[in-house]
């Protein structure tokens, strides 16, 4: 596996695989990397000639320096656990190389990027939307992998692509979990022995809520969630959104989308843990 750490070398390699008939896979991440990120990397291996991972902890998407600080940033490890799983290119830039200047874009995302995570950490998906826009700009790929754990920030992505006119193909990996039911999130180290044995509640009261949700309202179904997890130590529930899954805006009855997801997100201690679980998916 080569390691790239400049735009120009990288960009150099791929005009080459590019000018050789090659297709090229990407997949973004901020590092930290588990097998939810290797599984992303795999459906690339598999699908594509050449699978570029790009490590960069961005800044812009933080609206909390202390998270910024705190991201786990591991390297070393980060490509080992790549080469495993025969990526071709890792991408390791500097903060200066890909930004040598403020990047003061603003994007218009719609109504995708207000609820949820748009309202509760303003600026976030204008960050998401500064750094990946830059990726596909300097990865000019054939197909771009993410993970359904992030199910909003997908949303934002395909409306960014939309808005720039990007071609390529945009596809959601699901979520990968623990044993015990955990989402694999890089946010995961960060949690106390107690904090770690609590987390998988998070998942089982997600899943034990579709057989709740069959007898009850969507208010009823989101008041339950919200109560048994508030009830656990340490834990408490930022928001617990049940919301199209095209669309992202809540619902009020069942009845209202044939693709309806909840969408939850929880303080364990002091990290913040996203899931989410489809109730209905629109028949294939």
């Amino acid at each position: 596996m080569k390691v790239f750490t400049t735009i120009a070398e990288l960009c150099k390699q791929l005009d080459s695989d590019r000018n050789a008939g090659k297709k090229i896979g990407l997949v973004p991440t901020m590092g930290a990397l588990h097998n939810g990120h290797l599984q992303l990397v795999k459906t690339s291996v598999a699908n594509n000639d050449v699978t570029v991972v790009s490590i960069f902890v961005n800044p812009t998407q933080f609206n909390d320096k202390n998270d910024l600080l705190l991201y786990p940033r591991t390297l070393d490890k980060d490509c080992q656990l790549l080469e495993s799983v025969n990526c071709d290119y890792a991408f390791a830039p500097s903060v200066e190389e890909i930004y040598p200047t403020e990047d003061t874009r603003i994007f218009h995302l719609g109504k995708v990027a207000e609820v949820m995570e748009g309202k509760y950490r303003p600026g976030h998906f204008n960050g998401v939307a500064q750094i990946v826009s830059k990726l596909f700009d300097i990865v000019n790929p054939d197909n771009a992998y993410f993970g359904e754990k992030d199910f909003q920030q997908i949303a934002v992505i395909r409306a960014m692509a939309a808005q720039m006119g990007y071609t390529f193909n945009i596809i959601a990996v699901p979520i990968v979990r623990e044993s015990d039911g955990l989402a694999l999130s890089s946010r995961n180290t960060r949690l106390t022995k107690s904090q770690r044995r609590n987390a998988p509640k998070i998942a089982k009261t997600l899943f034990k809520s579709r057989t709740f949700a069959a007898s009850h309202s969507v208010k009823e179904t989101i008041d339950e969630v919200i109560s048994t997890i508030d009830a656990i130590p340490e834990m408490r529930v930022e928001y617990y959104e049940i919301v199209d899954g095209n669309t992202l805006q809540p619902i009020s009855g069942w009845n209202d989308s044939d693709y309806i997801v909840g969408c939850i997100t929880v303080y364990n201690g002091e990290v913040r843990l996203i899931d989410n679980i489809a109730y209905r998916r629109p028949e294939q």
